[in-house]
C-alpha cells in the first residue's frame, strides 16, 4: 500500500522513517524517493532546455563560459567530462546557433578559446529564468529555509559521493551498459 502526498505531508517534517518491519511503504526508500524526484527534474528540465543545441551539455558548455570566462576547447572537455570528439560536435552545433566562438588562444595560438556571444549571453539568461521556474516548480512544497536546506545537504551528499566514486567522462557513463560499473 502507498500513501498519498497528504498522508506523507502529514507525517511532518520527517516524513516517512524507513521501518526495518516487512510492508513499509515504498515512499520510506531512498532510492525510490530519488528516482522520482530525478525523473520528474529531468523531464522538466529537459523541456526548459529544449531547442538548444546539445541540451544539457549545450547548456553546460554557456554557463562555465560565461560564468568562468573563455576556456580552451579541451580543458572545457575536461572540466565538463565530455569526450573532446564529442565536444567538437556540441561547439560546432553551438557555433553554428550563433551562441558561442571560437578564437585563437594568445598564449598557444593552435588552441582555441570558447566564449559565448552577446547572442550566447542573452539565450542563457533566458535558460537560467527557465530553470529557476523549473526548480520553483519542484521545490514549491517547500519553504524558503527548507530549499536552502535541501540544496546544501543535497550539494554535501553529492561532494561525498563523487569524492568516492568521480565521473571523469559523462560519455563512458551514458555508453556503459550497466552505469553502475562506470
Amino acid at each position: 500500500m502507498s500513501s498519498t502526498p497528504a498522508d506523507v505531508a502529514a507525517r511532518g517534517p520527517r516524513g516517512i522513517e524507513p521501518s526495518p518491519a516487512a510492508g513499509a511503504p515504498v515512499e520510506a526508500d531512498l532510492g525510490w524517493a530519488l528516482g522520482v524526484v530525478f525523473r520528474q527534474y529531468a523531464k522538466a528540465s529537459a523541456a526548459a532546455l529544449e531547442g538548444l543545441p546539445g541540451g544539457p551539455r549545450g547548456y553546460q558548455v554557456l554557463a562555465t563560459t560565461s560564468s568562468e570566462g573563455p576556456k580552451r576547447q579541451l580543458d572545457l572537455a575536461a572540466q565538463l567530462g565530455v569526450d573532446r570528439t564529442v565536444m567538437t560536435y556540441l561547439l560546432d552545433d553551438l557555433e553554428k546557433a550563433g551562441l558561442v566562438q571560437r578564437r585563437l588562444d594568445p598564449a598557444d595560438r593552435r588552441a582555441r578559446l570558447i566564449a559565448p556571444t552577446e547572442k550566447g549571453y542573452q539565450v542563457m539568461c533566458d535558460l537560467e529564468r527557465r530553470l529557476r521556474a523549473t526548480e520553483d516548480q519542484m521545490l514549491g512544497i517547500l519553504d524558503d529555509s527548507e530549499r536552502a536546506s535541501f540544496r546544501m545537504l543535497l550539494q554535501r551528499l553529492a561532494m561525498k559521493a563523487n569524492a568516492i566514486d568521480p565521473l571523469h567522462n559523462a560519455c563512458t557513463l551514458a555508453e556503459a551498459d550497466d552505469p553502475a560499473q562506470t
